[in-house]
């Protein structure tokens, strides 16, 4: 037993989160670098990493999926994933964060906190992960730690605890001082091992006020780091480093280090902060059933019944992979795993640890392991798989609702069925990736997250030997809401067709769910006195009003931002049901809708738009003619950052259009910010 706590204790499952373009990817390789894992680093301009393996990531110099990788470090194990760090696969980290146990953010030293870093910061936040921060790219022109720090804690709002202080600055940093054991750390041009020191002469006085301000902000958050403080004045570094380990785990704090991961400077401290700081399987709760199982409790104890997550599903033509976090006890080669979900039992063919695109066999996975499973067949997302003899459902992943739709069909007509047998394997890949018929057109929808999104899954369909597919013009998913309501709205279900009839009578106040425009959700009450419907009937009118959200009056759009009050009703002593009155809430509302006044919602988002200064003129007036609401200017390293809110259906071919306007030089990133009101169409 000793031997699970020893081995768990020396695992650590993380997550590497930025902003696109922040140096993620460079991250991951140079730790696989420094590991002894690779011996030869991969570049991102190159197409010769390890995590990007896909062809489209290669092309496109950005991570599109999320990739697995297995390494070693002073004797620990590091299961570690690179996520995507653009807004179309937002869903692809929300997923790898369901099952991870840590995560390192990576921030740009000149760029600081940009949108998407806002964005996975917050998702981890969501999901409880504890961090660190790796200002990265202190080797560029203009590049500022404590800048980037500021932006860090104005932005983001943890307590930054910075360990590091850099050893020159843009292209002459090489190093960097060690806080914590006052210690330099110098890499040398060759890139290899950094070199210990003394704190260099001409840093010591600013090392020493940076380590007091670093033991004052530690001991205001930590008892034991206080009470030390309090007697001696200063804090031991094993004493630090303990306090600085328990305010990662519980989120009051974030640790700071810095580097340049292209020049290969700073990934061992790095290291060794994943290894002294984040938790490992042992140090988080025990996962928690769902639903009925809600109940349940699986610690990470080899020796327990078997428990596993399901994040990721590779279902290639050739063959089907399932990637899992097993929470509890072991699997091996063969065993037979339950997945309650699909209520079928699989077997277990192969179990493999993985390393991007390739793979090294295993007999068994433990808890606090993350591996792929071959043979599991209908294993899909978010699907628990279990011991047989000790079920349990583990709560799943919830996938982003799509925003943007294209209408997607075979060229050739003999080729629709091996269409929509590539477009099943998409959506069986990416859950936040849908596939529909339109009932009006006949036509085949696909909807996703953002433009990008949806140009990824369309090509990979013709790079894995998919048919030629006609793609439509995007189009983004209008909502409908109520802007003025109606009260005490009368709807009678009245059906007798011989037999047993249908009758059911609802009283119903339908109003905006908040007062302004934009607002999103659905809220039902039951206002009703004396008993005049029973609850159980209270919950079927409840079924019956979401049922009617999916299509609203004015387009047909799904229905939100309402409050339904159920204010009055009767029943028949024979003739009423959960049925009859389900049908009432249905039909009610959908008359209740005609009768209200309604509006049409059309997604947003915010643009950051990075541009040279003297072009800053044309792209407002761009923006404008987008029906861009311009929320402010500032001054980045000589260019202008605008930020805007605009309609996503304005946004389609922007990049080209931007890069027409700036000779190439701008670029902008966007993230999801909601509904507004849209215009009305034009007659």
């Amino acid at each position: 037993m000793r031997t699970h706590i020893d081995t768990l204790a020396a695992v650590r499952n993380l997550g590497i989160l930025a902003h696109v373009d922040a140096g993620k990817t460079t991250v991951t390789e140079r730790i696989l670098y420094a590991t002894g894992t690779t011996h030869k680093r991969g570049e991102v301009h190159d197409g010769t990493t390890v995590t990007d393996f896909d062809p489209q990531e290669r092309d496109r110099g950005i991570t599109i999926f999320a990739a697995a990788v297995s390494c070693a470090w002073n004797g620990h194990r590091i299961n570690l994933i690179d996520t995507p760090g653009h807004v179309d696969f937002a869903d692809e980290v929300e997923r790898s964060l369901r099952v991870l146990d840590g995560a390192v953010a990576v921030f740009d030293a000149v760029a600081g906190v940009e949108p998407q870093s806002e964005s996975v910061w917050r998702q981890a936040d969501r999901h409880g992960v504890p961090r660190i921060a790796f200002v990265n790219k202190l080797d560029r022109a203009g590049a500022d730690l404590d800048r980037a720090v500021g932006s860090l804690r104005d932005r983001l709002h943890p307590a930054p605890l910075v360990v590091q202080l850099p050893i020159g600055a843009e292209d002459g940093f090489t190093g960097v001082v060690d806080l914590v054991r006052m210690r330099s750390l110098v890499w040398g041009d060759d890139e290899g091992t950094a070199m210990e020191g003394p704190v260099p002469e001409e840093l010591r006085e600013e090392a020493v006020r940076r380590r007091r301000a670093l033991e004052e902000a530690v001991a205001e958050r930590h008892p034991a780091a206080l009470e030390e403080f309090c007697d001696r004045e200063t804090l031991f570094a094993a004493t630090l480093t303990a306090a600085l380990r328990d305010l990662t785990r519980t989120g009051d704090g974030v640790v700071v280090l810095c580097g340049s991961a292209y020049r290969n400077r700073g990934i061992e401290p790095l290291l060794d902060a994943v290894v002294a700081y984040l938790p490992s399987p042992l140090d988080v709760p025990a996962v928690r059933g769902a639903g009925e199982d809600a109940g349940q409790r699986r610690a990470a104890d080899p020796g327990a019944p078997f428990a596993g997550l399901v994040f990721k599903v590779n279902a290639s033509a050739t063959g089907r992979l399932a990637y899992v976090r097993v929470y509890s006890g072991t699997v091996e080669k063969g065993d037979a795993v339950w997945d309650p979900g699909s209520g079928r039992t699989e077997r277990v063919a192969r179990i493999l640890r993985v390393m991007a695109d390739r793979h090294v066999q295993l007999d068994r996975a433990v808890a606090g392991d993350i591996v792929a499973l071959a043979g599991v067949k209908s294993a899909r997302v978010g699907a628990t798989l279990c011991d047989p003899g000790a079920p349990v459902q583990l709560e799943a992943p919830v996938a982003a609702e799509p925003v943007v739709s294209v209408a997607v069909e075979a060229r050739r007509s003999t080729d629709t069925g091996r269409l929509a047998a590539a477009l099943a394997r998409l959506a069986e890949e990416d859950p936040s990736l849908v596939v529909r018929t339109d009932t009006e057109t006949g036509q085949t929808v696909l909807s996703g997250m953002g433009e990008l999104h949806l140009e990824v899954a369309v090509e990979k369909i013709r790079r894995d030997g998919g048919p030629e597919v006609t793609v439509g013009r995007p189009r983004v998913a209008y909502r409908e809401t109520v802007v003025g309501g109606v009260s005490g709205f009368v709807f009678r279900h009245v059906k007798q067709d011989g037999g047993a009839g249908q009758f059911a009578h609802v009283v119903l106040d339908v109003e905006p769910l908040g007062p302004e425009l934009g607002v999103t959700g659905f809220e039902f009450r039951s206002a009703v006195v004396g008993g005049r419907v029973p609850q159980e009937y209270v919950r079927a009118v409840e079924a019956g009003c979401r049922d009617a959200l999916t299509g609203g009056p004015l387009g047909g759009h799904p229905v939100t931002g309402l409050r339904v009050t159920l204010t009055d009703g009767s029943t028949h002593v024979r003739d009423s049901s959960d049925t009859a009155f389900r049908t009432a809430g249905r039909l009610g509302l959908r008359e209740a809708l005609r009768a209200c006044t309604t509006a049409l919602l059309e997604p947003v988002a915010e643009v950051a738009v990075t541009v040279p200064e003297d072009a800053v003129g044309g792209v407002l007036g761009d923006l404008a003619a987008r029906r861009g609401r311009v929320g402010g200017s500032r001054s980045r390293g000589g260019a202008a950052v605008l930020t805007a809110t605009v309609p996503l259906a304005e946004l389609f071919g922007y990049a080209t259009r931007l890069r027409s306007r700036t000779h190439g030089r701008g670029t902008f990133t966007t993230r999801p910010a909601g509904y507004a009101p849209a215009p009305p169409p034009v007659r």
